[in-house]
């Protein structure tokens, strides 16, 4: 029987994951050309601050709303073919986004209506994807690289999220929507073929998912059961809701730093930026001995370098604060992550994280809505740094309530249940 492989690249040596990996970094990149694009093409039409909120509400209602059933379909079907078919589904959308403006030239509101019905759309298929993709990850290699291929996976997805918005800001401000769509759209066929060319099947175990009711509950109760988990999942949910500050770069880009939308890339890559340098040091060093204390110290630094953030009036100062506060998430999301993969049983994890996606994805989303509502009231850089001082009080909160999680050792220790 052939050795587990060891080292920083372990998980890379599998060839299903790499191309996996393949996969993430070609839609995650779409998915952040299309978020720029889309958050300046309806400030342009707009001008609307409340407008930019609305964007990530149309994505997350519809999220939120399919999340716990999609857990439900990847844990009793393929996730591979789950995964092919909500992809397929974006491909749709991401087409949509890129004919829209040429077919409606002149109709700026027809055209904003019409791309809030595509982001409602491709809210469901990426409710369908989130849990499929990870639990067909968790399948690519054995236990004990769990640690190994989670970094990979958060790193790959961070560095997408660098390049993707720089690519999307300079395609804008070179060709315009028709140009940076298009670039989208190659993007999501280049995940979709990746998908399709793992050679994996998933092993369903159908006894734990015949009834859909137990089926949907067990994952809800599998979280609530596991204070650790309940607490670190709430953790950033509550610190990326009033963090939010990513819906208004449009206007700190236009309004404030008047940088223009390739400046409005720069400001959106700024936080992969440092997540991807963090990503790299974690994968060379080994697993974290003190996670508890270690995810307070980085949630932490996120609600501080938030509010740096909102009180600069410098682009690169800006740039550097973003990318603190990047680098700060990366943490969280190693240690987040590294519990879930850790404590789950396979048979469930689709629908685990499911709820995952409900607590840590839709909060993005939600939180753009928020930061959007505050803006309006409040204005711009008083609702930024609202957010953060909220995220700091949320740490407090939760850290204190939960010894567990503020006692955590190492990760890789814990069993599962």
């Amino acid at each position: 029987m052939a050795s587990t492989p060891t080292g920083p690249y372990a998980a890379l040596q599998h060839p299903n994951f790499r191309r996996y990996m393949v996969a993430l970094l070609a839609f995650t990149m779409a998915v952040q050309i299309q978020g720029t694009v889309v958050g300046w093409q309806i400030y342009e039409l707009t001008h609307d601050k409340l407008a930019l909120g609305l964007i990530g509400l149309a994505e997350a209602l519809p999220f939120i709303t399919f999340a716990l059933y999609a857990g439900h379909v990847a844990d009793r079907h393929d996730r591979r073919q789950v995964a092919l078919i909500a992809l397929s589904v974006l491909v749709a959308c991401s087409v949509a986004l890129l004919l829209l403006p040429l077919a409606l030239p002149n109709a700026p509101r027809r055209v904003t209506t019409l791309i809030y019905v595509t982001i409602v759309v491709s809210g469901v298929a990426r409710s369908f994807l989130q849990p499929a993709r990870q639990a067909l990850s968790q399948e690519l290699v054995p236990r004990e690289l769990f640690h190994n291929a989670v970094t990979w996976r958060s790193g790959a997805w961070q560095l997408a999220s660098v390049i993707g918005p720089a690519v999307g800001g300079v395609l804008y401000a070179v060709g315009g929507t028709t140009a940076a769509y298009s670039g989208d759209v190659a993007l999501i066929v280049i995940g979709f073929l990746a998908i399709a060319s793992i050679r994996h099947r998933s092993v369903i175990d159908r006894d734990h998912t015949n009834d859909l009711g137990e089926s949907l509950a067990s994952g809800i109760r599998f979280v609530f059961r596991e204070p650790i988990l309940l607490s670190a999942l709430s953790l950033d949910l509550f610190s990326v809701f009033f963090g939010g500050a990513t819906a208004l770069l449009p206007v700190f880009a236009d309004e404030i730093l008047k940088v223009g939308p390739q400046g409005l890339g720069l400001l959106r890559a700024a936080p992969a930026v440092g997540a991807v340098v963090t990503s790299m040091i974690i994968v060379h060093r080994p697993p974290f001995q003190r996670a508890g204390r270690t995810l307070a110290l980085a949630v932490c630094g996120f609600g501080i370098f938030t509010i740096g953030f909102g009180l600069s009036t410098s682009f690169w100062l800006s740039v550097a604060m973003l990318a603190l506060a990047g680098a700060s998430d990366m943490v969280s999301v190693s240690i987040r992550s590294n519990l879930l993969q850790t404590l789950t049983p396979q048979h469930l994890y689709g629908r685990v994280s499911s709820v995952n996606s409900v607590f840590v994805g839709s909060s993005n989303e939600i939180g753009m809505f928020e930061s959007g509502v505050t803006a309006q009231v409040f204005g711009t850089v008083p609702s930024v740094v609202f957010g953060g001082c909220a995220t700091l009080v949320v740490v407090a909160v939760i850290f204190a309530r939960n010894t567990a999680l503020r006692t955590l050792g190492r990760i890789h220790e814990l069993r599962q249940l």
